[in-house]
């Protein structure tokens, strides 16, 4: 995971704001996915990628705060 430390997190939080939330009209992607994961609806398989392509910028961002808090600077 040190690969992750040499990212600043500002870097990350723009990654994810705007790959994580495109398209932003009429709705987020990554929010329409997770809609359609708690209807269990996520089933074709353009919609799992997009769901992982989007929610990955996410997944990262909570990754490095997480990895912030626990290792000291």
């Amino acid at each position: 995971m040190k690969w992750l430390d040499q990212f600043p997190l500002w870097m990350i939080l723009v990654i994810a704001l705007s790959l994580g939330l495109a398209p932003f009209s009429p709705e987020p992607h990554v929010w329409e996915k997770l809609k359609m994961l708690t209807r269990g609806e996520l089933t074709n398989p353009v919609d799992i990628f997009d769901f992982v392509m989007h929610g990955a910028p996410w997944a990262l961002l909570v990754l490095k705060i997480v990895r912030g808090f626990r290792t000291p600077t």
